[in-house]
């Protein structure tokens, strides 16, 4: 599960972000424990805590204690409204430069997303190598 560049936690974090934003994980649904994520993938309980303590900082989850960690109220709203400003600043902008560079129009790409959206299948994959 863990194969990426980035460290573990993050991959963890991010897996945990999907499955938020895909309605896997839903408000008050509880997570896993770092330990049963430890014994699950065979890692560090202190790697699976950091990430937690990541999405517990990013307010996506929330700690009920003696009990365990859970989705906070919000936390697919927040994640979002989050990756959506990104997607325009980080993904979409390069888009728009490179669309200049090659004199493509405003009208150009707004007949391509018109004519195309609707083809491209959507993408089930939320972790950072499938966005």
């Amino acid at each position: 599960m863990f194969d990426g560049r980035e460290p573990i936690y993050h991959q963890i974090a991010e897996a945990i972000r999907g499955e938020v934003l895909s309605g896997a994980l839903e408000e008050e649904d509880q997570v896993m424990s770092t330990t049963q994520y430890a014994t699950t993938y065979r890692i560090n309980p202190a790697t699976a805590a950091k990430a937690f303590a990541q999405l517990v900082d990013e307010g996506v989850l929330y700690k009920r204690r003696g009990v365990g960690m859970f989705v906070a109220p919000g936390a697919a709203d927040r994640l979002r409204a989050e990756r959506r400003k990104a997607f325009f600043t980080e993904r979409l902008d390069p888009v728009i430069r490179e669309a200049r560079l090659l004199g493509l129009s405003t009208e150009d790409l707004t007949d391509y997303l018109t004519t195309h959206a609707g083809s491209v299948p959507a993408a089930t994959d939320t972790s950072e190598e499938g966005r």
